[in-house]
């Protein structure tokens, strides 16, 4: 079993018989010119990067920090020595999904939700009444972005139209039954964000997938679905349900889920109606480094033909607790090394993206703070609620006030900054001038989000 910073081999993970491996007719060198030189890279020169030459197995650490350091001065030139934060809100509706994705432990079998199965579960779901409540309390407290990802609740359906069209269907393929099935009916995904756009807020929703989901069983375009959904109060779309947008990849670790033209195709007709996205990565499981790139070659494409990409966001794969793990498939997932390469490659391949995101909640504080020395210049948001991660046997807080950012941020020498989701909004946060708070949001007045004297007790709990 590979440990936290070793090096693994430049082959693919695991037994599936990939057609794509890295192999490049390029070399390291030629690669590091051209990063340091700003010129565009080619997927070769990605691949090279990403496994510091694929003439030699593992990860050379010389070689990795000459990669650290042309990315960093990339993310210098591109966006300077501003790190970024925004104070956000995480309300996942429900946790009932039946995709079987083996990754995830975050959802729940959907059968055992419905009123006839008396089986015990440890999910949940929340109608749109509770969600408002959820989002109007933090709202009030400062917050000005909820984000929400969920299950694909075989009860959920775009609107009233679409639960029609899916009420009268006698297709069997369609993953729906009426919510009076269940003992909660999660409305429909339009009712959900309705709810949630209150006060001003801006509600980040519906992921490719998810919008899949709200057209089954009909003839809509994306834009026909996502146009429903940004007249009910959407405001950008989060570019997860990525995983690897390689099929090869996908037929093993979600054969369940769309396919990569397809989740592009919803994240263009996403931009096409207006709507920001952002774009993520999941990696460290089956997938190999050309993989990775290729992915990231799809990203920068996507972004050419939008220019609605506000950041990118790469996830490492948190493996305890997932089938993956349970089934044998993995025995770990990324190296610390993998990390650190996947952020500074991702600075230097995407070119046209402007901002890269390091996760706390992934690499825990010490990990993500030396992200922002890889070329990441974002370090997420206090996300007052986070399940997903720590349902897969993630280690990391659930919450992260606006002091623990300023203190962190400055301790590296950086300059802290409250921003809005899609970054047109800026606050430079002072570290003289604590306590800090967020000032951004629509009730938002400089008050601490986070009570002080609540996080101390929070940690004596754990």
């Amino acid at each position: 079993m590979t440990g936290v910073g070793e090096s693994r081999p430049n082959v693919p993970r695991g037994e599936f018989g990939f057609d794509r491996v890295p192999e490049t007719d390029g070399s390291f060198e030629t690669a590091l010119a051209k990063a340091r030189d700003g010129e565009r890279l080619s997927v070769d020169d990605g691949v090279e990067l990403l496994t510091t030459g694929t003439g030699s197995p593992g990860i050379d650490r010389e070689r990795k920090e000459l990669v650290l350091e042309a990315a960093d001065r990339r993310r210098a030139e591109v966006v300077g020595e501003e790190v970024t934060f925004v104070a956000n809100l995480n309300n996942n509706v429900t946790t009932a999904c039946n995709t079987g994705c083996l990754f995830c432990n975050f959802k729940d079998r959907s059968e055992r939700f419905r009123s006839a199965n008396d089986e015990s579960h440890g999910g949940f779901t929340k109608r749109p009444a509770e969600s408002r409540d959820i989002v109007r309390e933090a709202v009030e407290r400062g917050i000005y972005e909820v984000t929400s990802v969920s299950g694909l609740h075989p009860a959920f359906a775009l609107d009233d139209e679409h639960r029609e069209v899916l009420e009268s269907s006698d297709r069997g393929d369609l993953n729906y039954r009426s919510p009076a099935e269940y003992d909660v009916d999660p409305g429909t995904y339009c009712e959900q964000i309705d709810a949630m756009s209150v006060d001003g807020v801006h509600v980040h929703s519906m992921t490719p997938e998810e919008a899949y989901h709200g057209r089954r069983g009909t003839d809509w375009s994306y834009e026909e679905v996502y146009g429903r959904l940004q007249a009910a109060g959407l405001d950008s779309v989060p570019g997860t349900a990525a995983e690897i947008l390689v099929d090869e990849v996908r037929e093993v670790i979600c054969p369940g889920k769309i396919g990569t033209d397809e989740w592009l195709e919803a994240m263009e007709a996403a931009a096409n109606v207006g709507l920001d996205v952002t774009a993520t990565i999941m990696y460290g499981h089956v997938e190999n480094e050309m993989h990775r790139v290729l992915h990231l070659k799809r990203i920068r494409e996507l972004q050419e033909r939008t220019d609605a990409i506000t950041e990118f966001v790469p996830l490492s794969f948190v493996h305890q607790e997932t089938p993956l793990y349970e089934e044998g498939m993995v025995e770990t997932g990324a190296t610390t090394d993998e990390d650190e390469l996947l952020i500074a490659v991702s600075r230097l391949f995407l070119d046209n993206v402007e901002h890269v995101q390091s996760s706390w909640v992934k690499y825990g504080d010490e990990q993500g703070l030396k992200m922002l020395s890889c070329g990441a210049d974002d370090f997420m948001g206090t996300i007052l609620s986070e399940e997903i991660t720590k349902r897969a046997g993630g280690a990391y807080g659930e919450v992260r006030s606006f002091d623990e950012y300023v203190e962190m941020i400055d301790a590296i020498g950086r300059v802290p900054v409250e921003r809005s989701t899609d970054y047109r909004q800026r606050r430079r946060l002072d570290p003289e001038d604590g306590p800090h708070g967020p000032q951004l949001g629509p009730a938002a007045d400089g008050t601490p989000l986070v009570d002080p004297e609540w996080l101390e007790s929070e940690a004596r709990t754990e």
